[in-house]
């Protein structure tokens, strides 16, 4: 075979190498991204139940029993 062309196959490896490890890395940002997404709402929704409680509930604890 000719250096030129094996030098080509080989590069051309290299570069298939390097884009599955780049659509790995922006899966895992995805992955990432959606998992912020998931708190944030559940985080949003608690703070949503916790709003219906009567004003001054959990400001005081009487611990003198």
């Amino acid at each position: 075979m000719d250096v030129g062309l094996i030098s080509a196959i080989l590069g051309a490896q290299a570069g298939n190498t390097r884009l599955d490890m780049a659509t790995q890395i922006l899966r895992m940002n995805a992955d990432s991204d959606r998992a912020i997404v998931q708190m944030i709402s559940a985080a949003a929704q608690n703070a949503s139940s916790r709003a219906s409680v009567a004003a001054g509930i959990g400001t005081t604890l009487d611990i003198t029993a």
